[in-house]
């Protein structure tokens, strides 16, 4: 029996161009506990598409959200340095850009420990977060003080906490676009709870960096969406929204911070929109071409780092990682690399330590095991925290340790790019 043809999330438009099929993999934050190592992992197709009208990149539907975003979620904003010194940027640049006050209402999607609001509280401006992990919801309130409503987002919710709290001045969404199964009826909830003259950013890896990169371990059953600006001013367009303005960002490999109101809204287009409209046409994205490239380069990564990682391994060489981050999952099982080749990774989240992967099943242990162990390589997982990472453990080089990231290439940081 074949399956149906599977429809775009937006536009319902049937899907019939491969972006990358990676293969049927666990999903990518199932952290495993000793007890569960031998126990068959539940593992599901892992493909995206394009959709030939919206231009939307997706995952086929295999995972319900809530089996991703259920009460324990692993992954905690406040674990990387560089990712709060982020968001404390962003929370001065928007209260001085949008007058913020007392008076006004501050509002997160998806707001994780607290790690963005606390900016804004400190500044006494009312913050309400909206996010569906228990564990992460109670970290905010006790740690941070950070009023937080455990739901999923989406036209219900927005009702209810518009009636409960009123409309928001400014709605904030970092990282979580990409992560709704009804990415139409999520976006219609910022329309329904945002002021008149309100401002939504939104913040997401952009899609032309994916592809050009080849940053395919970013696919993971986590994230169903894949956006470029062009994709979502569509979806905007159907909520009773609009862009005006978008930021570049180097996080997350490469980002954008799109800038939008209501369709009525007095905000004028910025010469910044234009500009990343005019580079996503040029790289056109809206024909079929570049979302071809997307599969040989994930190949081409497999076959370099594997070739890397035996070649220290037959020498010898110790190898431990750095991270446990969904991506990280994607890349090892994708590329085959598992305990017999990495001997452990280390991570700060105290909840992924003394766990496994999942699929490779190497262990998670506290970072200080890469100053115990002395590993020779160190495998930088969440490449695009290698500056903070590689500045954090300089340490390795006292015994001849080095450091080796994977995308875009497969290299030693200190040498040449392998496979290449």
């Amino acid at each position: 029996m074949t399956s149906p043809q599977p429809t775009c999330r937006h536009c319902q438009t049937p899907l019939e161009l491969v972006f990358a099929d990676l293969g049927t993999m666990p999903v990518a934050n199932d952290y495993l506990d000793a007890g569960s190592l031998t126990n068959p992992e539940p593992s599901y197709p892992l493909r995206a598409f394009v959709c030939r009208s919206c231009r939307l990149v997706q995952l086929e539907d295999f995972v319900p959200a809530e089996h991703v975003f259920g009460a324990d979620y692993a992954y905690q904003s406040s674990m990387s340095d560089s990712w709060l010194a982020h968001a404390a940027h962003y929370a001065k640049t928007m209260i001085a850009n949008e007058n913020l006050d007392t008076n006004s209402r501050v509002i997160e999607i998806a707001s994780n420990d607290g790690y963005l609001l606390q900016f804004f509280k400190k500044a006494n401006i009312p913050v309400l977060g909206i996010e569906p992990a228990t564990n992460v919801a109670q970290i905010a309130r006790n740690k941070h003080g950070i009023p937080t409503i455990e739901a999923f987002f989406g036209v219900a919710e927005a009702e209810r906490v518009k009636h409960s709290h009123g409309p928001a001045d400014l709605l904030i969404a970092n990282n979580v676009l990409a992560h709704v199964p009804d990415i139409n009826d999520f976006v219609k909830g910022f329309q329904i709870l945002l002021k008149p003259e309100g401002v939504i950013t939104f913040e997401f890896p952009h899609v032309l960096n994916l592809i050009t990169l080849g940053q395919f371990d970013t696919i993971y059953h986590e994230h169903f969406s894949y956006l470029s600006l062009l994709a979502l001013e569509h979806v905007l367009t159907a909520a009773g929204l609009r862009a005006f303005d978008v930021d570049e960002l180097p996080t997350h490999g490469g980002s954008l911070r799109v800038l939008a109101g209501h369709i009525g809204s007095p905000h004028s287009e910025t010469a910044r929109l234009q500009a990343v409209r005019d580079k996503e046409r040029d790289a056109r994205l809206d024909t079929d071409f570049p979302y071809l490239d997307l599969a040989a380069k994930a190949e081409h990564t497999k076959r370099a780092l594997k070739t890397l990682l035996d070649d220290f391994k037959r020498q010898g060489k110790h190898i431990a990682a750095y991270g446990a981050p969904a991506k990280g999952n994607t890349l090892l099982n994708y590329c085959g690399i598992d305990a017999d080749i990495i001997a452990f990774t280390v991570d700060r989240a105290e909840s992924k330590q003394g766990r496994y992967l999942p699929g490779s099943h190497i262990p998670i242990l506290h970072p200080q095991a890469i100053a115990e162990h002395k590993p020779d390589i160190v495998l930088i997982l969440p490449w695009n925290l290698c500056d903070e990472i590689t500045e954090q453990f300089a340490f390795i080089k006292e015994w001849g340790g080095r450091f080796v990231v994977p995308i875009p290439f497969p290299r030693l940081l200190d040498g040449e790019p392998h496979g290449h």
